[in-house]
């Protein structure tokens, strides 16, 4: 824009743009490039030509798919439980003598269990609080009615929530329905052998690998079975790892052989029927 003699006068510029005879086109990035000082330019834009995709990246993706597809049809594999759960539980064996119900805090990381339970055992009920302190070798049976506490030696072999590594997939199916998300869970089913003739099965979710049910017969104890539900991840109270103050001045119990969750149930059945 320019003053001459009070008038205005404006300058326009026209950026223009080449077009490339149709031999340039894809022969460089370049091609078709303007210079907008050329006559020789149009008011055309410039249009790039994509190069498609060669057989090769077919090829590729395809055997990327069929990797994916073996890969989840596989046989699924003994698993370990997240290290860190809580929930709860039902206990019950086979003759009847015995059901409770209650909580369980599990730590992997320390070696440690707590499982409170209650129910009743030959009609009678009972109360059992346990906690298992594996890292110590050490086993605590709390009873807050009397706020007594017995202590035992404790199995030195830690065992985590798991499927047995020597344990045969006996089945995979959906609890509930595959119909759509949220309606069931797909679980497998284990079975393996126990010392004395025994056996057991035993349910895991396929992800996340949780703990399911636990049955389990013996010929001296018959069937028991566990079943666990409602479970977390993490544990929300430190203190279910610390004996009570009562138990401070407790002395080592001696057994014939060292308490398990198991073992102190049947004994607490045991001991029952017997009192009857």
């Amino acid at each position: 824009m320019s003053h001459q003699g009070g008038a205005v006068h404006y300058m326009v510029r026209t950026v223009e743009r080449r077009v490339e005879p149709r031999g340039a086109v894809g022969a460089g990035i370049n091609a078709g490039v303007c210079h907008p000082l050329k006559p020789a330019c149009s008011q055309v834009p410039l249009v790039r030509l994509l190069k498609p995709p060669n057989m090769n990246f077919f090829g590729v993706l395809s055997c990327f798919s069929l990797l994916l597809a073996a890969a989840v049809a596989q046989d699924p594999k003994p698993c370990v439980s997240p290290p860190l759960m809580s929930g709860g539980l039902t206990v019950m064996t086979g003759d009847g003598l015995l059901f409770s119900v209650g909580t369980i805090s599990y730590d992997a990381f320390g070696q440690r269990m707590r499982v409170r339970n209650y129910g009743f055992a030959s009609n009678q009920t009972f109360g059992l609080d346990q906690l298992m302190l594996f890292n110590q070798k050490v086993y605590y049976e709390i009873d807050w009615s009397k706020l007594s506490c017995k202590k035992f030696a404790l199995d030195a072999s830690f065992n985590p929530m798991r499927v047995p590594t020597d344990a045969k997939l006996a089945g995979q199916v959906f609890m509930g329905s595959s119909s759509s998300w949220g309606m069931g869970a797909l679980v497998n089913t284990w079975q393996g052998s126990l010392p004395n003739n025994g056996m057991y099965t035993t349910v895991f979710t396929e992800i996340g690998c949780i703990p399911l049910t636990y049955t389990s017969f013996t010929p001296t104890s018959g069937w028991t079975t566990l079943s666990t539900y409602n479970w977390v991840l993490g544990n929300s109270n430190p203190m279910d790892y610390i004996p009570p103050f009562f138990c401070a001045k407790s002395k080592l119990e001696e057994t014939e052989t060292p308490r398990t969750i198991f073992t102190a149930l049947e004994s607490l059945a045991v001991k029952t029927k017997k009192e009857e």
